[in-house]
C-alpha cells in the first residue's frame, strides 16, 4: 500500500483519476484487440452522436458534461479523422450542427459488440458490495446541489 492509498479521502480525486487512466488505458487495448483504431476519450461525443444523430455543439458539450472548450477540442479531432461533420444551422447561422459521417456510422457497427463486451467487464468490476456507479452518481448528486468549494467554504466560515 503506498501513501495515497494510505491517506484515503484526502487523495480522492488522485484515486478516481489513477482509476480512470487506468480503465481508459485498458479499454483502448480492447479496442486495438479488435483491429479498432479508436481513442476512449472519443466515445462520450460518438456515443452520444449515435443515439441522438444531430446536435449543436452547445447541446453536446450539455449532454457529455463536459465545458465549451473541452467539448470544441474533442469536435475538432473527431471532424479531422472525418468521423463527424458539421454544418451551419439554417436557422442560426451562429450555430454549427454536428452529424456522425459514414466512417463515423462504420465505426460505430464495428464498435457495437466492443460496448457491450465493456459494458460486461465494467458491470462486473463495478458490481461491488458498494457498487461504485451508485456512489459516483450520489457524489454527483451531493456536488450538483452544492459545488466542493461552496462546501469548503461554509466551513471555513
Amino acid at each position: 500500500m503506498n501513501i495515497i492509498d494510505e491517506i484515503g479521502v484526502l487523495a480522492l480525486s488522485t484515486r478516481l483519476q489513477r482509476l480512470s487512466e487506468q480503465l481508459r488505458k485498458d479499454g483502448a487495448l480492447v479496442y486495438k484487440s479488435f483491429d479498432i483504431d479508436f481513442e476512449p476519450k472519443w466515445f462520450p461525443v460518438i456515443y452520444t452522436l449515435h443515439i441522438k444523430e444531430m446536435l449543436s455543439v452547445v447541446e453536446i458539450a450539455n449532454e457529455i458534461g463536459y465545458t465549451h472548450p473541452s467539448t470544441i477540442s474533442l469536435l475538432k479531432e473527431l471532424e479531422k479523422l472525418k468521423i463527424i461533420s458539421s454544418k451551419k444551422d439554417k436557422l442560426d447561422e451562429r450555430k454549427r450542427l454536428i452529424v456522425l459521417t459514414s466512417k463515423g456510422k462504420e465505426l460505430v457497427v464495428k464498435m457495437q459488440p466492443v460496448w457491450n463486451l465493456i459494458r460486461n467487464v465494467l458491470t462486473e468490476i463495478s458490481d461491488n458490495q458498494n457498487n461504485l456507479l451508485k456512489a459516483i452518481e450520489e457524489a454527483e448528486q451531493k456536488l450538483a446541489s452544492q459545488s466542493f468549494f461552496q462546501r469548503a467554504s461554509v466551513l471555513k466560515g
